[in-house]
């Protein structure tokens, strides 16, 4: 089907948003992050990483509320890439290496900060499977502001029974357990074996393979991912949950859902969770069948307002629509749903299915999820129109204080803005495209080509670009790689409308659609950097943009 057509009318109040983000005053230059060398061996796959894949990780922790503390080890296997005698595994102080083992013998290392570098001892031949075995213990990291200032949660429910999370995004898995932290590379499968104290109930990736009671007022609940899994969506989630299961015919067959809210929340989640069938409906729709049948999906009360724990999303909104109760837009579309089911579930497409291998290009996940909103809203409402005006209301958030696209090698995200910028960039590629058919079968495509992988920022591009038939290149680079908001110059001159791209990359050249004429049809011109001319009526007042577009408008002098 072709594109639907959002009316003008509905968006009036929200046209002038592009062009006020460009008439503010430029924010001051800021100065350059300054790198450590410990910012190198955090980001990047560095020689004692990358002759060695992960294969799969078998994670043991014991959990104690009472102290604090956890303990616990992970038997790392390995496939062999290349012969090496060291490799580096992360593990974020202040936990403390008990020992490394490998073929039943103790291994010795080396600690520099965040890294321990271990020297092997047994020939680690080409092509071989391996295992090495890191036990540690010791005080996590608390968060401070989770889960953006992450690690270890520990609270009391509203009943003031102990209630225990993990949520480390950007700050990465290691804040809590041994691994190659490193976003490039994911294991087949993982088991997730968490002990806590009785009565607590854990509940963490994949499906519930064991209870074991161990008979010292502790029990152990034996979790498996069965799929590739990114080590930031592991998740530890105790506390006295209520349990029970569904079941969605989806896209791919029968999905399970499995609801985990706190005992004292159980009535209001089954009535308020229903809104995550009409989610999976929406995103299977436009995203392809969700990515996780083999280990279900799982939705589970949190200390923290979120995250996407790969098919167990955390959730933590206290049982409101909108964000803690608002609506992110200022337009009141947001009200009428959940934000934390609908944002978290959208990265079991983009963020799990499809994962970032460098912090740098975190805009994958934020963009494609904050776009989602924008989807839902229009899966929900039967109206583009609505959509539209949810995600152009968001526009009041954005920044443009650095780039969507951080810097790569370094562990280093980019702007905030790749949530806000990010959505309204994909809603703009939507409009250049001009195809909902094509646009939805872009985004399928990518989950169905680029899922299980660990991608760039650049294969998402070069992807969406040759799907859509068109070079989008120069559009990536405005919007992911500089803080400008291009600006369309123009000017009547002979009966001609005359225009061109400023405040932009060189060679910039999105077409857009304009009118000058008050209610009249938007027309596509295509300008670039330099100026050209199009044929447009020139009665009537100043040049209008499709607010569709992210962009500001003047007359030249």
């Amino acid at each position: 089907m072709r594109r639907s057509s959002i009316m003008p009318a509905t968006l009036a109040t929200l046209a002038m948003l592009g062009t006020l983000a460009c008439a503010a005053a430029p924010l001051a230059a800021q100065e350059p992050p300054v790198f450590t060398r410990a910012d190198t061996l955090r980001g990047t796959h560095g020689p004692e990483r990358s002759w060695w894949d992960v294969t799969f990780y078998d994670l043991h922790v014991r959990v104690s509320p009472a102290d604090s503390t956890i303990a616990g080890w992970n038997a790392i296997s390995y496939r062999v890439v290349e012969p090496a005698a060291e490799l580096q595994i992360d593990l974020q102080e202040p936990l403390v290496v008990d020992s490394v083992l490998q073929d039943g013998k103790r291994l010795s290392g080396r600690r520099e900060g965040n890294a321990l570098f271990v020297a092997l001892r047994a020939p680690q031949p080409m092509g071989g499977v391996k295992t090495v075995t890191i036990h540690y213990h010791g005080t996590p990291r608390a968060a401070v502001n989770p889960p953006w200032d992450g690690g270890f949660i520990w609270r009391r429910d509203p009943a003031g029974a102990p209630w225990v999370a993990t949520a480390n995004q950007g700050l990465g898995a290691s804040v809590w357990w041994p691994l190659k932290d490193w976003g490039g590379e994911e294991p087949d499968s993982q088991r997730v074996a968490i002990t806590v104290p009785e009565p607590m109930v854990n509940v963490s990736n994949g499906r519930l393979r064991g209870v074991r009671p161990n008979g010292d007022g502790t029990t152990t609940w034996e979790w498996f991912a069965g799929s590739p899994i990114n080590n930031y969506g592991i998740a530890v989630n105790a506390g006295d949950y209520a349990h029970w299961t569904e079941f969605y015919q989806g896209e791919a067959g029968v999905l399970t859902l499995d609801f985990w809210p706190l005992a004292v929340n159980e009535a209001v989640a089954r009535e308020h969770w229903q809104q995550t069938r009409p989610m999976l409906a929406c995103f299977e729709d436009w995203f392809g069948p969700y990515p996780w049948y083999e280990d279900g999906f799982k939705l589970i009360e949190t200390p923290h307002l979120g995250m996407e724990h790969q098919s167990a999303v955390a959730y933590g909104n206290e049982y409101r629509n909108g964000y803690r109760g608002r609506d992110l837009s200022g337009t009141g579309r947001g009200l009428t749903w959940d934000f934390i089911i609908i944002h978290e579930a959208a990265h079991e497409w983009f963020a799990n299915n499809i994962s970032m291998r460098d912090a740098a290009d975190m805009w994958i996940h934020e963009s494609f999820a904050n776009y989602a909103e924008n989807l839902y809203v229009e899966c929900q409402t039967g109206s583009a129109a609505a959509g539209a005006e949810y995600v152009i209301g968001t526009r009041a958030s954005i920044r443009n204080d650095r780039p969507v696209q951080g810097i790569h090698g370094v562990n280093y995200e980019g702007s905030g803005d790749m949530y806000y910028k990010g959505g309204n960039l994909l809603h703009a590629i939507r409009q250049i495209i001009d195809d909902d058919a094509r646009w939805r079968g872009i985004l399928r495509g990518l989950n169905a080509d680029l899922g299980r992988t660990t991608v760039s920022g650049a294969d998402v591009e070069a992807y969406i670009s040759s799907r859509a038939g068109t070079d989008l290149s120069k559009v990536f680079d405005q919007y992911l790689r500089t803080t400008d908001v291009p600006v369309l110059e123009w000017r009547r001159e002979a009966g001609t409308l005359r225009h061109r791209w400023t405040n932009a990359v060189e060679g910039f050249d999105m077409p857009v659609r304009v009118r000058t004429t008050p209610d009249a049809p938007y027309e596509w011109i295509r300008p670039t950097t330099s100026w050209q001319t199009s044929r447009l009526p020139t009665s009537g007042g100043d040049l209008e943009v499709d607010p569709n577009f992210y962009v500001g408008a003047r007359r030249a002098g």
